[in-house]
């Protein structure tokens, strides 16, 4: 088998890195080709074409933005004719109903089409330990296991497509959610003399706590959001899809909408490619969150 991985930002790249290591044959786009410099060099042939790679590839990789860009990448006019006889694994996050489409369209293509987002940030894509949720048939999903399992010890075989997408929004919801709340708990104490190491005994004994807190506060409280695992605008992105697809199925949202304003604040000070802990800076913000 040889695979096109399309996308290789900053989850991307790490994991066609472990495609790499573990010999699968490799062809790798990006459109901005400064970023492919790394897995040129680390054996992989690269293109500055997306056609080329679709082309030469037998499985299709994407882990590219949102949907326009798979729209622009795959299913171009230039692009969607040559899927024919050829498997799609689309790993980024998208909407259940967009991944539907794309679907509809890569089968009229004549072509096969999962959906396998995952969770976890770098760190776990460079060591394979992502969570990877599969929405497809039975057999699609036990025909691409051994594949999956580069970048996830154990798939989860969620349902049919829709279903994994569905639940990758409903988690990135608590990402930010839990984050923001974090972040606000962090601040009120420290602004009453709190001892933060207090905080954390009691809460790491409590219900309460969530590993993501112990993550995050070094970050928060050094205010180094640097090197992101996971950029504040991407989180902003799938917030705003999570919010979009829960109004379509007639959710209250005011909870979550709350947490975007926060993240548009971290963003409009400039946090906008750094780690999402800079959620803290935005809570922490002399100008009022709008």
């Amino acid at each position: 088998m040889k695979v096109a991985f399309l996308g290789t930002g900053l989850m991307g790249l790490p994991m066609a890195t472990r495609l790499l290591e573990n010999n699968i044959d490799l062809i790798a786009y990006n459109r901005t080709p400064e970023k492919l410099k790394p897995l040129k060099f680390a054996g992989a042939q690269v293109t500055t074409e997306p056609r080329e790679a679709i082309l030469a590839a037998d499985c299709i990789i994407l882990m590219l933005t949102n949907a326009a860009a798979i729209y622009s990448v795959l299913l171009s006019d230039m692009c969607w004719r040559t899927l024919s006889e050829r498997t799609v694994i689309q790993m980024g996050t998208i909407t259940p109903t967009e991944s539907k489409q794309i679907r509809d369209t890569v089968i009229s293509a004549g072509g096969e089409y999962l959906e396998a987002p995952v969770l976890g940030s770098v760190r776990e894509a460079e060591t394979g330990e992502l969570i990877a949720m599969v929405g497809s048939q039975r057999q699609e999903f036990q025909r691409h296991l051994k594949l999956l399992k580069n970048f996830s010890s154990e798939p989860v075989h969620i349902g049919p497509v829709g279903t994994a997408a569905a639940l990758k929004l409903a988690l990135n919801q608590l990402t930010a959610s839990l984050t923001s709340a974090f972040a606000l708990s962090l601040s009120f104490v420290k602004s009453y003399d709190v001892d933060v190491e207090v905080l954390m005994q009691i809460l790491r004994a409590s219900p309460l706590y969530a590993p993501i807190f112990d993550r995050k506060l070094s970050r928060m409280e050094n205010q180094n959001f640097g090197n992101p695992n996971f950029r504040t605008k991407h989180l902003l992105k799938d917030t705003d899809l999570f919010i979009d697809e829960a109004k379509n199925i007639g959710l209250n949202v005011s909870s979550v909408e709350g947490v975007r304003k926060i993240i548009e604040k971290a963003i409009k000070i400039s946090f906008a490619n750094a780690d999402y802990s800079s959620l803290f800076a935005a809570i922490n913000s002399i100008s009022e969150v709008q």
